[in-house]
């Protein structure tokens, strides 16, 4: 039973962060004027409405029994990019919300984590040190999900940052990327996505002053 306590919160914080994740994406692109993630019921942090069986269930349970961390992704939110009221930047406005949307979650947490000691005096030490486990977790796993969704690898929302960028005599590189995304990011997996994690572990510092505790 004491084993499955970690497990439990690693989940619950992986799975508001991914759905939190998602639905700013559909509050971005509401906001530029297409209803398709309202009419689709996905702007709700309902988490029955986000996730699925693979991203959302198998590969963290897998991620956290064979190596302590925990890792996954939700069902992307729809849009319509021929809905947005600027076609050329309007994509990566929506792209862009979710790696801000858990970064400012990080943010939040890690200035927490921070600060918190200083109240040392006046709430218990337990209460501090179970709180700072529990934030360190959601300062870490927010972090992964935004670095890691900024690679600029399709589907990731790094892919549409990017293109949003790249002149239009380079839109053979957007088609090449679209065509052979799959096959990309499943070489990012297997082989460079460790590269994430010195990006991550320098930010978490940044932010809190201190190395990652559990």
């Amino acid at each position: 039973m004491n084993e499955a306590i970690p497990f439990i919160f690693n989940i619950a914080i992986l799975i508001f962060s991914i759905v939190v994740h998602e639905v700013s994406h559909g509050y971005a692109a509401l906001m530029q004027g297409d209803k398709t993630a309202q009419y689709e019921g996905r702007l709700t942090l309902n988490p029955l409405k986000h996730l699925e069986w693979f991203g959302s269930v198998l590969l963290p349970t897998i991620s956290y029994l064979a190596g302590g961390f925990i890792f996954g992704w939700a069902k992307p939110v729809p849009y319509n990019p021929h809905n947005l009221r600027n076609k050329r930047w309007g994509p990566a406005y929506v792209a862009a919300a979710g790696p801000l949307v858990n970064i400012s979650i990080a943010v939040v947490f890690g200035l927490i984590i921070r600060f918190l000691p200083g109240l040392g005096g006046i709430l218990p030490g337990d209460f501090i040190l179970n709180f700072l486990n529990i934030a360190s977790l959601i300062v870490l796993l927010n972090l992964v999900l935004a670095f890691f969704n900024l690679v600029p690898i399709p589907p990731l929302d790094g892919s549409k940052l990017l293109f949003a960028f790249l002149p239009y005599r380079w839109h053979h590189v957007q088609i090449f990327m679209e065509q052979y995304g799959l096959f990309l990011f499943l070489m990012f997996i297997f082989f460079f996505s460790r590269l994430i994690f010195p990006i991550v572990i320098f930010s978490f510092k940044l932010i809190t002053g201190s190395l990652p505790i559990f």
